[in-house]
């Protein structure tokens, strides 16, 4: 292989590892509302002469660094510490549910962030935002001397999550379009790859280091000290990752950014390809929303797991992403994101269902759910990532993007708050068929059904230049070509006398 072939070969590994973890945010991802770069450098290089590409280099390295601390501060502020906070401070199913959604209830403002970004700067608008959304964890740590009752910690809680999930939605939406710009279109997947990799190792060593001080401190009742010294440390991973964005340059020129044009926000909901992108996303993220904001919670009071094993089986599942990753990117480069989609789509619906086979003391299922939702996750993250980039055409796409986030945000948003009333209405415990059942049981049941039944709209997804596959077996034929002449002749009628 010359040299210039291994370089390419590299560039397109890195680009398949990278994208195997959605960007949603600086250092980490949300399944299911994850956005791709909302623009992209020009196809000529801007960025030459000594003098500017040293600058390049050195933003780039920063920004690498800015992801691995910005995990810390996931681990620190993230959904499984919320939903301990949200144990400790006796919330019920409902309020857990729509906690958890509020990240993706915090969509709507998509289109309201994207015209900030346009008319104060993606630089200063990320910067302002990003900060404002980690710093807001202060009152957390504050609470133990905070002289508040039961519900008014309750309250406190569920809008600190809420403030936070509206900043950074703001903040992610003008970080990703600052990375646009930022990093060349010759090296975006080698650069992406390598801060994937990197903050992928920061954050399950912050989760474990995490789930160990929570084990620690943990209280039988109350909040504890574990908690509030663990939002102290996101406020003071909020400021490092400011100062650390803040050394990172804008290679955009004053007046460069495109103009405001707010009848182009329409555009998505005329389009009939995207219009059918929409109807999966908005299907997809509801099914998954129902018992998404749950395993965690099942996970700490039904299996009685500790933080450690959660953060551990975490690690796992990432793990497993990664390793895929350049699988399907290999597949979606030879067939499209389509195929894909539908086929990880269809595996994804069992995964709720595995959730029913582990109890307190046998958790050895779950070794399946770490290979299937790492496996599966990792394709379906990777296709959903480029299929919009495919569907939305260049002009608009700002908008395209922004709709597809909405959307899928809010039925996400709707689906959780309704698992969450549905668990509550259902007893803890019950008995079905001779089995012990838990109320979250039923919300993955629901969840599963849902899943298959989202996963055939990605049949009607067009997607442009792609092998598209309309039933099972064209995915499976396309996606295992040696089962190509089976498949063949198990369709074709039988001809033997």
């Amino acid at each position: 292989m010359s040299p210039a072939a291994f370089r390419r070969h590299l560039v397109q590994s890195f680009a398949s590892l990278a994208n195997g973890v959605p960007l949603f945010r600086p250092g980490a991802s949300l399944p299911g509302a994850s956005a791709p770069l909302l623009g992209a450098p020009p196809p000529s290089d801007s960025h030459r002469g000594p003098p500017v590409h040293q600058r390049l280099r050195g933003s780039l390295r920063m920004s690498i660094v800015e992801g691995m601390f910005a995990e810390v501060f996931t681990a620190c502020a993230g959904a499984t510490v919320l939903t301990a906070w949200a144990i400790a401070l006796k919330l019920g199913p409902f309020l857990v549910g729509v906690m958890t959604a509020l990240p993706f209830f915090a969509q709507f403002v998509q289109f309201p962030a994207a015209w900030l970004t346009l008319c104060f700067g993606h630089r200063r608008v990320a910067l302002t935002a990003v900060c404002l959304s980690r710093l807001v964890m202060l009152p957390l740590a504050l609470m133990p001397w905070l002289k508040l009752s039961l519900t008014g910690q309750q309250h406190l809680l569920m809008g600190v999550a809420g403030l936070s999930a509206l900043l950074a939605v703001v903040g992610n939406n003008a970080w990703v379009a600052w990375m646009g710009e930022l990093v060349p279109r010759a090296v975006r997947g080698r650069f992406f790859g390598k801060r994937t990799a990197l903050t992928t190792l920061m954050g399950t060593g912050a989760s474990l280091t995490a789930g160990l001080l929570m084990d620690r401190l943990r209280r039988v009742d109350g909040v504890g000290m574990a908690l509030p010294l663990l939002a102290l440390a996101a406020c003071a991973m909020g400021l490092v990752t400011t100062l650390m964005m803040a050394a990172q340059h804008d290679p955009a020129p004053p007046g460069s950014s495109p103009r405001l044009e707010l009848k182009a926000a329409l555009l998505p909901w005329k389009d009939d390809g995207a219009r059918r992108v929409l109807l999966y996303q908005v299907a997809w993220n509801a099914a998954v929303g129902v018992s998404a904001p749950f395993f965690a919670l099942h996970s700490l009071q039904n299996l009685k797991m500790t933080f450690v094993i959660m953060a551990l089986h975490a690690a796992a599942v990432a793990g497993v992403r990664v390793l895929t990753a350049s699988m399907w990117g290999r597949a979606i480069d030879r067939l499209g994101a389509q195929p894909v989609l539908m086929a990880c789509s269809l595996g994804i619906s069992v995964i709720p269902l595995l959730w029913l086979l582990p109890s307190e003391g046998t958790l050895w299922p779950l070794l399946f759910d770490v290979l299937l939702a790492g496996a599966l996750w990792s394709g379906h993250g990777l296709a959903i990532f480029a299929l919009p980039l495919t569907v939305a055409p260049r002009r608009g796409r700002p908008f395209y993007l922004a709709a597809f986030a909405t959307a899928g945000g809010l039925a996400y948003a709707a689906a959780a708050a309704l698992g969450g009333a549905l668990a509550a209405r259902i007893p803890q415990q019950f008995m079905l068929g001779g089995y012990v059942w838990a109320n979250l049981h039923v919300l993955f049941v629901v969840s599963s059904v849902a899943r298959l039944g989202a996963a055939f709209l990605a049949a009607r997804v067009n997607e442009p230049g792609a092998a598209t596959a309309r039933t099972v077996g064209q995915v499976l034929e396309r996606l295992l070509p040696r089962l190509r002449p089976a498949l063949r002749e198990a369709r074709s009628p039988d001809v033997r006398p």
